[in-house]
């Protein structure tokens, strides 16, 4: 897994205001702070992805470059993913894009909780890069869900998720439930509580993005 929070940056910053209660109210402002901190993350999973070596023209000749070698599809889970997919959108400019509507439904006992997923759209995923994007990484079986039924678009070379704030709990689910998918997070907090809200956290992240449901 990788860790944005694990070395001092300006990450941290728009990770504090994100959990301040006070900036919270401002809701353009915390789109945007989870908007940034998707671009940092853009930009580290970038450093891990494939390339190949081209040249471009300039006006004074041919310079060496490199371009990715697989498209990349960005996957956000609706509706607290859409700041979050844009940061990413913002550097993966030319990427494909899948939706899903995927949210916490009825319990089923008092230590577990239902996934439903009423909306799925994607194009082919055979071969390419995918990043499924989730401001809050809790439990991870919404993202475990998500992973398998996009699947049936095609089976992507590789599988990353990036998570704003991650529970430890999560963290360990999915790595064992879907170790091929490599994890990157913003900052790992304490743990879940009996609701499977993330502690300290920040709140509903959609919520506080785009109002009260």
């Amino acid at each position: 897994m990788f860790l944005l929070s694990q070395k001092p940056s300006i990450a941290d910053h728009f990770i504090a205001e994100l959990r301040d209660s006070d900036v919270q109210k401002d809701r353009m402002r915390f789109r945007r702070n989870i908007e940034r901190v998707g671009e940092l993350l853009a930009y580290e999973i970038s450093k891990s992805l494939i390339y190949r070596t081209t040249s471009v023209e300039t006006p004074l000749g041919n310079a060496p470059s490199r371009s990715l070698l697989q498209p990349v599809v960005l996957a956000p889970i609706l509706r607290a993913g859409l700041p979050l997919h844009q940061g990413f959108l913002n550097m993966f400019d030319k990427a494909d894009n899948a939706f899903v509507g995927a949210y916490r439904g009825h319990n089923l006992k008092d230590d577990e909780f239902e996934v439903e997923m009423d909306y799925i759209t994607s194009p082919d995923l055979s071969g390419k890069t995918l990043i499924l994007i989730d401001p809050m990484l809790a439990t991870g079986r919404s993202l475990e869900k998500v992973y398998h039924a996009l699947l049936r678009f095609g089976i992507p070379a590789q599988t990353h998720i990036a998570a704003v704030i991650a529970s430890p709990e999560g963290v360990d689910f999915l790595q064992k439930r879907v170790p091929q998918c490599r994890l990157w997070v913003g900052a790992l907090d304490e743990r879940l509580n009996e609701q499977y809200y993330i502690v300290p956290g920040l709140g509903d992240a959609g919520d506080l993005a785009f109002g009260s449901k």
